[in-house]
């Protein structure tokens, strides 16, 4: 596995290194701190030693459901306002569809018999 340095672009991204104002650069949202992409660690489960991988020291088992701690990461959590993809304030979640009918309401109407 080749690992490039922080903030370093990705082969092939538009991010041009000299600054030349090129799109990549231009829409970037101002307010939003830059993160910095997480690492991919491998370890052995604790509880039944299976081979897993997981990002920051953060892991979780596929086979028999064991979770470390997000405490046991390399790196802090970001905060809900360093979140990219967070909805912009002052925007609502849409509304729900209501859910399926309560099949005790359709119990005693019936026609046959």
């Amino acid at each position: 596995m080749t690992r490039r340095p922080t903030g370093e672009p990705h082969p092939g991204s538009c991010e041009r290194p000299d600054g030349d104002g090129s799109h990549a650069e231009s829409t970037a949202l101002p307010h939003v701190p830059e993160l910095a992409a997480p690492e991919l660690t491998e370890a052995e489960c604790r509880r039944c030693g299976t081979y897993i991988a997981g990002l920051d020291g953060r892991y979780a088992c596929g086979v028999c459901g064991w979770v470390n701690d997000h405490s046991e990461g390399h790196r802090r959590l970001p905060r809900a306002d360093e979140d990219p993809d967070r909805p912009p304030k002052g925007r609502r979640r849409p509304k729900q569809l209501p859910g399926p009918p309560d099949p005790g309401l359709w119990a005693g109407s019936g026609t046959g018999g």
